[in-house]
């Protein structure tokens, strides 16, 4: 019961400060939630991470696993949650990548949107997601390298259809997020559906990203998973594959209630949303 007023709470605390909005699309009304960080000033530009939500997920249960608003006090960045219709994301299977919902005009749509309502660093735009809206980011990397700076993938790699109609020869700053031991998205990919994690960053480091390193984090004796770091550079731009050994369909450093779905370990060897920052900043 305890930990139960604990969540209801914290989503009362993050509802007061977050606001809902609606912005309408191709004729459909299409909502979201935006969080202005501490001491947010109305005169001062802002780096902004929209944060899309797993399937079946909505943009509130996206904001408080991830603890991103927590991120967004302390970094000062805007959080934008968008809702996909039907609680899903176009990403190419389970849909038309061409005919089905639109989520990509969508979400030019709300970054234009974001840019008149907040002053945005237009240098500073990235997106993130977990599952489903992981896969969504490899999308925005092909398709809106214009406007998005970086993009970082939580628990999904590359979708067959992404990799099949991306023409883009455009660099971007793409982090990739995978559990080994992932049973929901698999980290050796799907035939028809996905492309490996290890795949995946090679895909999209290309062959100009030539300096690459590697390192691991093995710290917490008590955490069953590690993690091992690839990452590749060129100029400004970085391509990281960050594997949790062991890890699960988790968003590393979240909480470990998981409402009875079996989506494994979460590691506590990394917090992802400090990494994340960090890589993202780092991108020009």
């Amino acid at each position: 019961m305890k930990s139960v007023l604990v969540i209801a709470l914290t989503i009362l605390c993050s509802s007061l400060v977050a606001q809902t909005k609606v912005i309408k699309h191709n004729d459909v009304k299409r909502r979201y939630i935006v969080y202005t960080p501490n001491g947010y000033d109305s005169m001062k530009y802002y780096p902004v991470i929209f944060n899309f939500h797993g399937g079946g997920m909505t943009p509130a249960e996206q904001m408080l696993y991830t603890k991103f608003n927590q991120a967004a006090d302390k970094y000062g960045f805007i959080a934008v949650y968008p809702k996909g219709i039907n609680e899903d994301w176009n990403v190419g299977f389970g849909m038309s990548y061409k005919n089905g919902t639109d989520d990509i005009g969508f979400t030019e749509a709300l970054l234009n949107q974001i840019e008149k309502d907040y002053k945005i660093a237009p240098t500073k735009v990235f997106a993130t997601g977990l599952s489903r809206g992981g896969f969504f980011c490899h999308r925005i990397a092909a398709e809106l390298p214009h406007r998005f700076s970086a993009v970082a993938s939580i628990g999904a790699s590359l979708p067959d259809s992404v990799a099949y109609y991306n023409k883009s020869e455009s660099e971007i700053g793409v982090l990739i997020v995978n559990g080994t031991a992932d049973k929901v998205v698999n980290y050796n990919g799907k035939a028809g559906g996905y492309a490996s994690a290890l795949n995946t960053y090679k895909y999209w480091k290309k062959d100009k990203f030539t300096s690459e390193s590697s390192s691991t984090i093995n710290k917490i004796k008590h955490d069953s998973t590690h993690v091992k770091i690839l990452q590749s550079s060129f100029g400004k731009k970085s391509v990281v594959l960050v594997s949790i050994e062991n890890g699960g369909h988790t968003w590393p450093g979240a909480d470990d209630f998981n409402v009875g779905l079996p989506i494994g370990l979460t590691t506590k060897e990394i917090d992802i949303n400090d990494y994340m920052w960090n890589f993202f900043n780092g991108q020009k």
